[in-house]
């Protein structure tokens, strides 16, 4: 009798197990395929990029405006994953400015406005260029040159071309790149295989590649100034709902995310399921009291505290579960850290700005705090979803 229970619980086992990796493969099946439709379409924008950063080192040798460097994919399309379907995925690219010669960026903390994203003003600064020791020794100096020989003999300093103010613009950035991209498009590779169209865009630069068959791909180029030596930048995108003003940088962290994601991919077993949880939970909740950076909060912060080791394939569902888990008691206590600030757990290969590796934890449930009614909307959509 012992041994025919047993038995039945080692079939009963045997089923659940079955039915676990059944539920894996049936979901990865086609995550995996997305997967490589993405990597594919991930080449094509890092080529178009290289192609067009070569052309701009060509055109503006000998001009002043910003330098632009070689781009970071980011966002969700870049880290593996997407909730979306293919043909309304974004392909994110963050392009860092750095100052040309003879000018250098100064990073201010912008007073002007009271939004909830810390955002910085980046001022421009004009240097001696009198020694010539890192510039070109034919380059007259914006300081100490007169200002009828500049205008006759050297192109226009960053300040009068890119600024209001002593401040770099955004908005004449936009409109600067894009114009370039505009008027080389049939210089590049790829105006051989696509049509380009630039899409309404006053803070990047969005296009819209469509091929003879009708299949279009989606293209946002995002400028961003380094903080330092660290993985956070200042950057030109700005939430829909907020209007700042075009010398407004916003604090970005999606190139240190990009990196914390690589690190992952590098460090967990293979297979292992963290993106499958994320790209689910994600679908899942979408439209719910919890946003789609929420979720990736909550699989960032669980990554750092469960052992890279349990999140092989096979830990699936009990890592989906602590995900959904993890959110809910977020949301029953009205507050989820965000992964940038204060973070203890911080891993060491994500460079931050000392002053973030201080701050205070900012809570992304904040506004459920201050808005219970909003609180209990959130976690009756969650159990329902």
């Amino acid at each position: 009798e012992v041994d025919n229970n047993r038995d039945s619980e080692s079939e009963e086992s045997e089923e659940e197990n079955h039915a676990e990796r059944s539920m894996v493969w049936s979901f990865s099946r086609p995550f995996q395929l997305s997967v490589q439709m993405l990597a594919f379409r991930r080449r094509v924008v890092e080529e178009l990029l290289k192609n067009l950063l070569c052309v701009s080192q060509i055109l503006f040798s000998n001009s002043f405006f910003p330098v632009l460097e070689p781009v970071i994919g980011v966002g969700s399309a870049w880290e593996g994953w997407s909730h979306q379907k293919m043909e309304d995925i974004v392909y994110c690219m963050f392009m860092p400015l750095t100052p040309p010669c003879g000018h250098v960026f100064h990073l201010e903390p912008d007073t002007t406005g009271q939004l909830p994203q810390r955002s910085m003003r980046i001022r421009v600064e004009l240097v001696c260029t009198c020694t010539g020791e890192q510039c070109d020794q034919n380059m007259l100096c914006f300081l100490h040159h007169a200002e009828e020989e500049l205008k006759r003999n050297q192109a226009a300093s960053l300040l009068h071309t890119l600024c209001t103010g002593p401040y770099l613009d955004v908005q004449k950035i936009a409109i600067w790149f894009q114009t370039f991209v505009i008027s080389v498009w049939s210089m590049v590779p790829q105006s051989q295989h696509y049509r380009m169209k630039m899409l309404p865009s006053s803070r990047s630069c969005k296009m819209k590649l469509m091929k003879a068959s009708g299949r279009s791909l989606l293209v946002e180029l995002i400028f961003g100034v380094q903080q330092g030596d660290s993985d956070i930048f200042l950057s030109s995108q700005s939430a829909e709902a907020q209007f700042p003003p075009s010398t407004t940088w916003l604090e970005s962290y999606t190139v240190a995310e990009a990196k914390f994601f690589t690190q992952v991919a590098r460090q967990a077993p293979h297979p292992s399921c963290h993106l499958k949880c994320l790209q689910l939970c994600a679908h899942l909740l979408e439209g719910s009291g919890c946003s789609v950076y929420a979720v990736k909060t909550a699989v960032m912060h669980l990554l750092t505290l469960i052992p890279l080791s349990e999140w092989q394939d096979r830990y699936f569902k009990l890592r989906l579960d602590d995900v959904l888990c993890y959110l809910h008691c977020c949301l029953e206590e009205k507050r989820l850290k965000h992964f940038f600030f204060g973070n203890e757990d911080m891993p060491k290969e994500i460079c931050l700005p000392p002053a973030l590796q201080r701050a205070q934890p900012l809570n992304l449930f904040q506004h459920l705090a201050q808005d219970p009614a909003a609180q209990t909307e959130a976690i009756r959509e969650f159990n329902q979803l």
